[in-house]
């Protein structure tokens, strides 16, 4: 990552969040007033736009500030000293109010009341445990392709959220900072402010969870990376002419 001076870092996380959060709002309020009641196209819409945005934003924004746009990914990039303890609150209160500015955007384009409270409840077991989920897969997504594949970093996250809205049982809020912008917002997205803490004790876990695991997994093991195997053409010795054999190298 290129180092940026700490103003410009922080004004990237403020920014990056707002959009993103003004994407899954935007996103939502549309989807709703579109889909007639259709439940399932509603978050067919909603999904489409924050997978979007986030490859979009994250190949933007990556060269300033990491691009994390999430309290749970900075915690984790402190604990693996990607980036220095004393940038993390800075980057949390960056992360927070763009959070908090996206909604306001989002429902001043659709002419509604800009401060707004959810009604959306959002909890029990099941939520909890997928939120847990989603954002331990969030992290390692991150971080094992960041160790492997590092341009395709945002591909690989706006393909992995795009997915887990669809395969956890909250529609995989996995960030702090969206899921409290989400509680000042009574649309489509919306959380019920009581059942916001739950969920970002849970998106923590989970990161500080899928950071540690991924941590193990993706380390070098010797000075020279293992090749992925692959097939290549048997010898003329081979016992069976033309036939294909496994080897790495």
């Amino acid at each position: 990552m290129m180092q940026k001076d700490m103003p410009r870092r922080l004004a990237a996380e403020t920014i990056g969040t707002a959009l993103l959060v003004t994407a899954v709002v935007g996103s939502g309020i549309m989807a709703e007033k579109l889909a007639g009641g259709n439940v399932a196209i509603a978050l067919l819409g909603n999904t489409i736009p924050t997978g979007a945005i986030l490859v979009v934003l994250i190949t933007v924004m990556a060269p300033i500030s990491g691009a994390h746009f999430n309290p749970a990914v900075s915690l984790v990039m402190s604990v693996r000293r990607k980036i220095a303890w004393t940038s993390l609150p800075g980057y949390v209160i960056a992360q927070l109010t763009g959070g908090l500015i996206g909604p306001l955007v989002a429902h001043g384009m659709f002419d509604l009341p800009l401060i707004q409270s959810s009604q959306h409840v959002r909890t029990g077991l099941a939520q909890w445990f997928a939120e847990f989920i989603a954002t331990f897969g969030l992290v390692f997504t991150i971080i094992g392709v960041a160790r492997f594949r590092p341009k395709f970093i945002a591909i690989a996250v706006g393909l992995y959220i795009t997915s887990a809205y669809w395969f956890t049982a909250s529609t995989s809020f996995a960030n702090p900072a969206v899921t409290f912008a989400r509680a000042f917002t009574d649309t489509f997205s919306g959380i019920a402010p009581a059942n916001m803490p739950a969920f970002v004790v849970a998106q923590i876990f989970g990161a500080l969870v899928g950071g540690a695991l991924a941590g193990w997994l993706f380390a070098a093991t010797s000075s020279s990376e293992v090749e992925p195997a692959r097939l290549k053409p048997s010898s003329a010795n081979s016992d069976e002419p033309g036939s294909l054999r496994l080897r790495g190298g």
